[in-house]
């Protein structure tokens, strides 16, 4: 697949939408597809788009979908989206209708969108594996 991964993060930026994209970028070409890691959606033919941030990548997310209606669009949820944009800004609003799938790196992620939105969201646990067996945190202790 050719895919088209937008990141609101400017190229050498070490902000974690930008770090994010790239390790995503990096797994998925190492199962085969072309990746395209971009500021702006360029008008460009792909696969599939994933977007970074509903607010910042709206404009690319708006015009592949204008450009490709039938075509998979995954938006990947910041933080800034789920506990602030989603919930005040009409462009995030818009991207969330326009994705076909969400990505939300924690599953109470989903608890932040809109009732009849959750459906499309998945959670991608990132950096960890989670532990063999039952696990009961431990009271007055933080561990990782």
């Amino acid at each position: 697949m050719k895919i088209c991964m937008i990141t609101p993060a400017p190229p050498r930026s070490r902000k974690g939408n930008r770090v994010t994209a790239l390790r995503w970028a990096g797994i998925l070409r190492d199962l085969g597809h072309r990746v395209l890691v971009q500021q702006a959606y360029g008008g460009e033919r792909c696969d599939l788009m994933v977007a970074l941030h509903a607010r910042r990548s709206y404009v690319s997310i708006k015009s592949y979908r204008d450009k490709y209606a039938d075509l998979p669009l995954i938006l990947a949820l910041t933080g800034t989206d789920l506990y602030s944009d989603i919930h005040t800004d009409s462009s995030a609003q818009e991207s969330l209708e326009i994705a076909s799938k969400f990505i939300v790196l924690q599953a109470m992620g989903i608890d932040e969108l809109p009732v009849h939105l959750r459906g499309k969201a998945s959670v991608i646990y990132q950096s960890v594996k989670k532990p063999p067996g039952a696990f009961s945190p431990k009271k007055d202790v933080f561990e990782v």
